[in-house]
Protein backbone atom coordinates (compact mmCIF):
# COMPACT_ATOMS: atom_id res chain seq x y z
CA UNK A 1 0.00 0.00 0.00
CA UNK A 2 1.07 3.43 -1.19
CA UNK A 3 0.67 6.06 1.37
CA UNK A 4 -2.59 8.82 0.96
CA UNK A 5 -1.73 11.12 3.90
CA UNK A 6 2.06 11.98 4.79
CA UNK A 7 2.88 14.39 7.84
CA UNK A 8 6.93 15.03 8.01
CA UNK A 9 8.45 17.37 10.98
CA UNK A 10 5.48 19.69 11.02
CA UNK A 11 5.29 22.64 12.99
CA UNK A 12 2.90 25.21 13.19
CA UNK A 13 2.85 28.29 15.43
CA UNK A 14 0.46 31.25 16.04
CA UNK A 15 2.80 33.94 17.25
CA UNK A 16 4.37 32.47 20.37
CA UNK A 17 2.88 29.64 20.68
CA UNK A 18 3.76 26.73 18.64
CA UNK A 19 0.49 24.52 18.34
CA UNK A 20 1.98 21.32 16.98
CA UNK A 21 5.63 20.55 16.89
CA UNK A 22 7.13 18.41 14.84
CA UNK A 23 4.55 15.84 13.82
CA UNK A 24 5.51 13.07 11.59
CA UNK A 25 2.87 10.81 10.71
CA UNK A 26 1.29 8.68 7.62
CA UNK A 27 -1.98 6.94 6.57
CA UNK A 28 -2.18 4.22 3.76
CA UNK A 29 -4.94 4.01 1.27
CA UNK A 30 -7.02 0.72 2.54
CA UNK A 31 -5.90 1.89 6.03
CA UNK A 32 -7.82 3.74 9.12
CA UNK A 33 -5.65 5.68 11.48
CA UNK A 34 -7.08 7.68 14.47
CA UNK A 35 -5.63 10.58 15.67
CA UNK A 36 -6.43 10.88 19.34
CA UNK A 37 -5.31 13.18 22.21
CA UNK A 38 -6.97 15.28 24.56
CA UNK A 39 -8.56 19.10 23.77
CA UNK A 40 -5.46 21.53 23.05
CA UNK A 41 -3.66 18.67 21.70
CA UNK A 42 -3.07 20.08 18.36
CA UNK A 43 -5.50 17.58 16.37
CA UNK A 44 -7.43 20.27 14.95
CA UNK A 45 -4.44 22.22 13.51
CA UNK A 46 -2.85 19.16 12.21
CA UNK A 47 -6.52 18.77 10.44
CA UNK A 48 -6.57 22.01 9.13
CA UNK A 49 -2.86 22.25 8.07
CA UNK A 50 -3.27 18.98 6.10
CA UNK A 51 -6.73 20.09 4.05
CA UNK A 52 -4.74 23.20 3.30
CA UNK A 53 -6.91 25.60 5.88
CA UNK A 54 -3.00 26.88 6.55
CA UNK A 55 0.33 26.89 5.60
CA UNK A 56 2.69 24.99 7.96
CA UNK A 57 5.00 26.79 9.81
CA UNK A 58 7.52 24.37 8.70
CA UNK A 59 7.90 20.72 7.71
CA UNK A 60 5.77 19.28 4.78
CA UNK A 61 2.15 17.79 4.36
CA UNK A 62 0.98 15.99 1.35
CA UNK A 63 -2.35 14.29 0.56
CA UNK A 64 -1.87 12.17 -2.26
CA UNK A 65 1.38 13.63 -2.99
CA UNK A 66 0.08 16.93 -3.27
CA UNK A 67 0.79 20.21 -1.46
CA UNK A 68 -2.71 21.09 0.32
CA UNK A 69 -1.96 24.71 -0.33
CA UNK A 70 -0.48 24.86 -3.70
CA UNK A 71 -2.61 22.26 -5.21
CA UNK A 72 -5.85 23.17 -3.57
CA UNK A 73 -8.41 22.35 -5.86
CA UNK A 74 -6.93 18.65 -6.71
CA UNK A 75 -6.76 17.99 -3.00
CA UNK A 76 -10.89 18.94 -2.36
CA UNK A 77 -11.47 17.01 -5.56
CA UNK A 78 -10.13 13.92 -4.22
CA UNK A 79 -10.41 14.26 -0.77
CA UNK A 80 -13.48 14.17 1.71
CA UNK A 81 -13.86 16.06 5.00
CA UNK A 82 -16.39 16.09 7.86
CA UNK A 83 -15.26 19.24 10.26
CA UNK A 84 -16.83 20.16 13.78
CA UNK A 85 -16.30 23.59 12.59
CA UNK A 86 -19.16 23.72 9.38
CA UNK A 87 -22.30 22.88 8.34
CA UNK A 88 -24.85 23.81 6.06
CA UNK A 89 -27.27 27.14 5.50
CA UNK A 90 -30.06 26.60 8.15
CA UNK A 91 -32.77 26.42 5.30
CA UNK A 92 -31.16 23.88 3.24
CA UNK A 93 -32.99 20.67 3.58
CA UNK A 94 -30.39 17.25 3.35
CA UNK A 95 -31.43 16.67 0.00
CA UNK A 96 -31.03 20.04 -1.44
CA UNK A 97 -27.64 20.35 -0.23
CA UNK A 98 -26.27 17.06 -1.51
CA UNK A 99 -27.83 17.59 -4.77
CA UNK A 100 -26.36 21.37 -5.15
CA UNK A 101 -22.93 19.64 -3.94
CA UNK A 102 -23.00 16.77 -6.77
CA UNK A 103 -22.98 19.25 -9.04
CA UNK A 104 -19.44 20.22 -8.48
CA UNK A 105 -17.69 16.80 -9.29
CA UNK A 106 -17.88 15.14 -12.62
CA UNK A 107 -18.85 11.71 -11.36
CA UNK A 108 -20.60 12.30 -8.18
CA UNK A 109 -22.22 9.40 -6.03
CA UNK A 110 -25.98 9.35 -6.37
CA UNK A 111 -27.37 11.55 -3.48
CA UNK A 112 -30.35 9.23 -3.03
CA UNK A 113 -28.35 6.89 -2.95
CA UNK A 114 -26.23 8.76 0.47
CA UNK A 115 -29.69 9.52 2.00
CA UNK A 116 -30.48 5.68 1.96
CA UNK A 117 -26.82 4.55 2.88
CA UNK A 118 -27.07 7.10 6.00
CA UNK A 119 -30.45 6.60 6.68
CA UNK A 120 -31.61 10.19 5.94
CA UNK A 121 -34.99 9.33 3.66
CA UNK A 122 -36.78 10.31 6.76
CA UNK A 123 -35.51 14.01 7.36
CA UNK A 124 -34.17 14.34 3.65
CA UNK A 125 -36.90 17.62 3.20
CA UNK A 126 -36.09 18.82 7.01
CA UNK A 127 -34.73 22.23 6.89
CA UNK A 128 -30.84 21.82 8.76
CA UNK A 129 -32.08 24.10 11.63
CA UNK A 130 -34.68 21.73 12.40
CA UNK A 131 -32.18 18.73 12.39
CA UNK A 132 -30.94 17.00 15.37
CA UNK A 133 -27.74 16.48 16.06
CA UNK A 134 -26.68 13.23 14.59
CA UNK A 135 -28.92 14.01 11.60
CA UNK A 136 -26.61 17.08 10.85
CA UNK A 137 -24.18 14.84 11.64
CA UNK A 138 -24.61 12.24 8.95
CA UNK A 139 -25.58 14.81 6.20
CA UNK A 140 -22.11 16.19 6.80
CA UNK A 141 -20.38 12.32 6.14
CA UNK A 142 -22.79 11.92 3.04
CA UNK A 143 -21.23 15.46 1.87
CA UNK A 144 -17.45 13.81 2.45
CA UNK A 145 -18.75 10.78 0.83
CA UNK A 146 -20.22 12.54 -2.09
CA UNK A 147 -17.00 12.84 -4.50
CA UNK A 148 -15.78 9.29 -4.46
CA UNK A 149 -12.55 10.83 -2.17
CA UNK A 150 -10.00 8.66 -2.27
CA UNK A 151 -8.95 9.56 1.46
CA UNK A 152 -11.21 11.11 3.93
CA UNK A 153 -10.87 12.90 7.68
CA UNK A 154 -13.15 12.74 9.78
CA UNK A 155 -13.32 14.89 12.71
CA UNK A 156 -15.60 13.30 15.72
CA UNK A 157 -17.73 11.57 13.52
CA UNK A 158 -19.97 9.55 16.14
CA UNK A 159 -21.01 12.78 17.82
CA UNK A 160 -24.13 13.63 18.85
CA UNK A 161 -25.13 10.22 16.89
CA UNK A 162 -27.34 7.64 18.66
CA UNK A 163 -26.03 3.55 18.48
CA UNK A 164 -28.29 2.84 15.39
CA UNK A 165 -26.68 5.98 13.48
CA UNK A 166 -22.90 4.93 15.20
CA UNK A 167 -23.29 1.38 13.78
CA UNK A 168 -24.17 2.78 10.11
CA UNK A 169 -21.31 4.89 10.07
CA UNK A 170 -18.66 2.55 11.31
CA UNK A 171 -20.38 0.42 8.14
CA UNK A 172 -19.32 3.12 6.27
CA UNK A 173 -15.85 3.16 7.44
CA UNK A 174 -14.95 0.08 6.96
CA UNK A 175 -16.77 -0.44 3.03
CA UNK A 176 -14.50 2.88 2.23
CA UNK A 177 -11.66 1.04 3.70
CA UNK A 178 -12.04 -2.22 1.58
CA UNK A 179 -12.66 -0.23 -1.24
CA UNK A 180 -8.90 1.39 -0.80
CA UNK A 181 -9.76 5.00 0.72
CA UNK A 182 -7.30 5.88 3.40
CA UNK A 183 -9.10 7.35 6.43
CA UNK A 184 -8.02 9.80 8.71
CA UNK A 185 -10.09 10.18 12.05
CA UNK A 186 -9.93 12.63 15.01
CA UNK A 187 -12.07 11.36 18.20
CA UNK A 188 -11.96 11.53 21.99
CA UNK A 189 -14.22 8.19 21.99
CA UNK A 190 -11.67 5.65 22.94
CA UNK A 191 -13.68 2.56 21.83
CA UNK A 192 -14.36 3.88 18.44
CA UNK A 193 -10.67 3.89 17.95
CA UNK A 194 -10.41 0.81 19.07
CA UNK A 195 -12.74 -0.61 16.98
CA UNK A 196 -12.09 0.93 13.91
CA UNK A 197 -8.54 1.97 13.78
CA UNK A 198 -5.29 -0.16 12.12
CA UNK A 199 -3.30 2.31 13.54
CA UNK A 200 -3.46 5.15 16.35
CA UNK A 201 -1.12 8.23 16.60
CA UNK A 202 -1.96 9.70 20.40
CA UNK A 203 -1.03 13.62 20.39
CA UNK A 204 -0.51 16.22 23.52
CA UNK A 205 0.56 19.50 23.86
CA UNK A 206 1.36 19.40 19.89
CA UNK A 207 3.42 16.58 19.54
CA UNK A 208 3.04 12.95 19.03
CA UNK A 209 3.20 10.75 22.25
CA UNK A 210 3.13 7.24 20.59
CA UNK A 211 1.59 5.77 17.81
CA UNK A 212 1.44 2.09 16.45
CA UNK A 213 -0.93 -0.79 16.01
CA UNK A 214 -3.69 -1.36 18.53
CA UNK A 215 -1.38 -4.35 19.68
CA UNK A 216 2.07 -2.43 19.46
CA UNK A 217 0.11 0.48 22.11
CA UNK A 218 -1.15 -2.29 24.26
CA UNK A 219 2.51 -2.84 25.52
CA UNK A 220 3.93 -6.46 27.19
CA UNK A 221 1.40 -8.93 28.18
CA UNK A 222 0.21 -8.99 31.27
CA UNK A 223 -3.08 -10.45 33.37
CA UNK A 224 -5.61 -7.95 34.38
CA UNK A 225 -8.06 -9.13 36.44
CA UNK A 226 -11.48 -8.24 38.16
CA UNK A 227 -12.33 -9.41 41.50
CA UNK A 228 -15.67 -9.75 43.11
CA UNK A 229 -14.21 -8.61 46.19
CA UNK A 230 -10.97 -7.07 47.87
CA UNK A 231 -7.70 -9.63 47.69
CA UNK A 232 -4.12 -9.29 49.01
CA UNK A 233 -1.50 -8.74 46.10
CA UNK A 234 1.17 -10.15 47.76
CA UNK A 235 -0.18 -13.55 48.05
CA UNK A 236 -1.36 -13.86 44.59
CA UNK A 237 2.14 -12.58 43.34
CA UNK A 238 3.65 -15.26 45.35
CA UNK A 239 1.44 -17.59 43.48
CA UNK A 240 2.48 -16.68 40.17
CA UNK A 241 6.12 -15.25 40.77
CA UNK A 242 5.45 -11.92 38.84
CA UNK A 243 4.51 -8.74 40.13
CA UNK A 244 1.08 -7.96 41.09
CA UNK A 245 -0.36 -4.59 41.94
CA UNK A 246 -3.79 -2.67 42.59
CA UNK A 247 -5.26 -0.88 39.94
CA UNK A 248 -8.52 -0.30 42.06
CA UNK A 249 -10.09 -1.42 44.51
CA UNK A 250 -11.30 -4.80 42.76
CA UNK A 251 -8.59 -5.13 39.40
CA UNK A 252 -5.33 -6.05 40.03
CA UNK A 253 -2.76 -6.17 37.13
CA UNK A 254 0.11 -8.94 37.22
CA UNK A 255 2.93 -8.60 35.41
CA UNK A 256 3.13 -11.44 33.06
CA UNK A 257 1.19 -13.67 30.14
CA UNK A 258 -1.90 -15.61 30.33
CA UNK A 259 -1.95 -19.43 30.17
CA UNK A 260 -3.83 -22.14 31.44
CA UNK A 261 -1.59 -22.59 34.27
CA UNK A 262 -1.78 -19.53 35.30
CA UNK A 263 -5.13 -19.08 35.42
CA UNK A 264 -5.92 -22.56 37.06
CA UNK A 265 -3.61 -21.00 39.54
CA UNK A 266 -5.27 -17.43 39.71
CA UNK A 267 -8.57 -19.26 40.26
CA UNK A 268 -7.50 -21.89 42.63
CA UNK A 269 -6.03 -18.83 44.97
CA UNK A 270 -9.12 -16.86 44.57
CA UNK A 271 -11.12 -19.36 45.34
CA UNK A 272 -9.17 -20.54 49.05
CA UNK A 273 -9.56 -16.63 49.23
CA UNK A 274 -13.47 -17.02 48.67
CA UNK A 275 -13.18 -14.25 46.12
CA UNK A 276 -14.40 -14.80 42.68
CA UNK A 277 -13.14 -13.77 39.09
CA UNK A 278 -15.30 -11.49 37.29
CA UNK A 279 -13.43 -10.92 34.47
CA UNK A 280 -9.76 -11.34 32.77
CA UNK A 281 -7.81 -9.68 29.98
CA UNK A 282 -4.45 -10.11 29.02
CA UNK A 283 -4.25 -6.80 27.44
CA UNK A 284 -4.58 -2.96 28.40
CA UNK A 285 -7.40 -1.70 27.35
CA UNK A 286 -6.85 1.39 24.68
CA UNK A 287 -8.45 3.75 27.44
CA UNK A 288 -6.02 2.28 29.78
CA UNK A 289 -2.78 3.08 28.36
CA UNK A 290 -4.16 6.14 26.47
CA UNK A 291 -4.42 7.65 30.13
CA UNK A 292 -0.93 6.15 31.30
CA UNK A 293 0.76 7.82 28.04
CA UNK A 294 -0.91 11.40 28.81
CA UNK A 295 0.00 10.92 32.21
CA UNK A 296 3.38 9.79 31.58
CA UNK A 297 3.86 12.76 29.15
CA UNK A 298 2.47 15.07 31.52
CA UNK A 299 4.84 14.07 34.41
CA UNK A 300 7.84 14.95 31.82
CA UNK A 301 8.22 10.99 31.06
CA UNK A 302 7.91 10.83 27.67
CA UNK A 303 7.73 7.28 26.19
Amino acid sequence: MSNAIEVTDLKVSFGDLRAVDDVSLHVAYGEVASLLGPNGAGKTTVVETLLGFRPPTSGSVRLHGLDPVRDHADVVARTGALLQRGGVWFPMTPVQVLELTATYYEAPRSPSELLDLLDLERCARTPWRRLSGGEQQRTLLALALLGRPRALVLDEPTTAVDPEGRQVIRDIIHSERDRGCALLITTHELGEAERLADHLVIMNQGHVVAQGTLDELAGSPEMIIELSGPIDPAGLAAVLDCAVVLDGPLRVRCAVGSTPERITAVTTYLTSARVAMVSLRTRASLEERYLELIADERSGLRQ
